[in-house]
């Protein structure tokens, strides 16, 4: 007779305030990564099979809406309350990157290439940085008939699927909106 398989769920304790988004990694050499926003301000990895703390990225001012790994666990990204987005060195923990925007940043996603950042929130833009060239200006797409709430990128890195908080569905954005120079 075979063997029932039961769920058990993983519980991780560690955040003070509600948690608001969760993004597993991609299975990568050393496994797999679960890396949680919370409005406490501090997202935290975790081992993704065990859910044992590895680590909390301090830096941020405000509630953290939006978290990401890159395809291989070895950056996190944040989209924060405190008017950023930034992008940590994941084994250490260190900011790389911060990106100031001028409101409330809700979403953000590597690039399947991971060379690019994208990010959206309540300015109704999405913002596409270049983490080759940190310090130059990022390529904005249209804007957004609302608050961004999420993003993700599609098709090898050629389409960004977003939603917003003013309309009913979601939104595609193609090449042609970039330019030949996005790749």
């Amino acid at each position: 007779m075979d063997k029932k398989k039961i769920a058990v769920p993983l519980v991780c304790h560690g955040h003070s305030r509600p948690v608001v988004d969760l993004f597993y990694s991609p299975v990568t050499p050393d496994g797999f990564f679960l890396i949680s926003a919370s409005k406490d301000s501090s997202p935290m990895l975790r081992n993704g099979e065990t859910g044992d703390w590895i680590g909390t990225f301090e830096g941020h001012k405000g509630a953290v809406w939006s978290v990401c790994l890159d395809t291989n666990a070895l950056r996190a990204a944040s989209a924060s309350a405190d008017f950023s987005a930034k992008v940590w060195d994941a084994l250490t923990g260190d900011v790389l990157h911060s990106f100031e925007h001028k409101h409330i940043v809700r979403a953000c996603a590597f690039s399947e290439d991971t060379h690019l950042l994208l990010t959206g929130g309540v300015e109704k833009v999405l913002r596409i940085y270049d983490l080759n060239r940190p310090d130059a200006p990022p390529r904005e797409v249209d804007k957004s008939p609302g608050s961004v709430r999420t993003v993700t990128w599609m098709h090898s890195d050629q389409t960004i699927l977003s939603s917003c908080t003013d309309m009913g569905g979601v939104r595609y954005s193609f090449p042609s909106v970039f330019g030949a120079s996005l790749m």
